[in-house]
């Protein structure tokens, strides 16, 4: 024990030595990691769910057949992009905001890629739907189509022809402007389903969602093209495309013989 100044210097010394800083600096780590371990669940459980709604949605517009995307549309798609819920609220003033999902089949092997975060925004005036939400789903029908699509940011209709898609079983009325898109649309509000030109709509990448998903910010073209394991959460949105797309269910079939 020390006395006087040497000992109002020694206790000051003691205060600022290395081990003394390291023990300040590991105290504020775990106080930073526990402040944000509620956050992170939350956007955890946020990503779970939307993945659980684009599943729904791509099930229910696939259990009405007759008023669904028809089956040889899915057949041929390179990919596919589901957005639930799109708010709508405030269209006219272009407050068009959603964030959904890209999948795309993988290659070498039957199925399809774990999914991508994608946020769409903006759109043309024509793209004006009413209710509060909308679902919307579109099929890339090319590789080149899909090549742009997985890049950090891509506006339809300005670098890739886009056209509203076809409803039914069958697609023998297509139009020559749905036989030549690179991207086909749909969309759902209000329980009517039809197709819809998303002219002027931008896509991006959400590298904060990937990373919710996988642990660390992946972009698109990553995870779709490297055969990445899927996350749990994305399950049911996986085994519902293997179940409605005929071509997937012949590669499974001849994969397991």
């Amino acid at each position: 024990h020390c006395s006087g100044w040497r000992g109002s210097c020694l206790s000051e010394g003691v205060a600022g030595s290395p081990s003394t800083e390291k023990a300040n600096k590991m105290k504020f780590i775990i106080v930073t990691a526990l402040a944000l371990t509620p956050l992170v669940m939350g956007m955890d459980k946020e990503s779970a769910k939307r993945l659980d709604e684009s599943a729904a949605v791509f099930s229910e517009v696939m259990g009405t057949p007759d008023k669904g995307i028809p089956q040889e549309m899915l057949e041929h798609a390179h990919c596919i992009v589901i957005v639930p819920g799109l708010k709508t609220a405030a269209f006219v003033f272009g407050a068009k905001y959603g964030k959904g999902y890209i999948s795309c089949r993988n290659k070498g092997r039957a199925g399809w890629s774990a999914p991508g975060t994608v946020r769409i925004e903006g759109g043309s005036v024509g793209f004006q739907i009413g209710g509060s939400q909308t679902d919307l789903i579109m099929l890339v029908m090319n590789e080149r189509g899909a090549d742009k699509l997985l890049s950090s940011k891509f506006t339809l209709g300005a670098e890739g022809s886009v056209a509203a898609g076809p409803v039914g079983r069958t697609a023998t009325a297509k139009t020559d402007a749905q036989m030549h898109a690179e991207i086909l649309s749909w969309s759902r509000s209000q329980g009517v389903f039809a197709g819809v030109a998303l002219e002027g709509a931008t896509l991006r990448q959400d590298l904060d969602d990937n990373a919710v998903l996988y642990g660390k910010k992946l972009e698109n073209r990553q995870i779709v093209t490297s055969r990445m394991r899927a996350p749990k959460s994305a399950a049911k949105l996986l085994r519902l495309l293997n179940k409605y797309s005929p071509r997937e269910q012949r590669e499974v079939s001849q994969a397991a013989r």
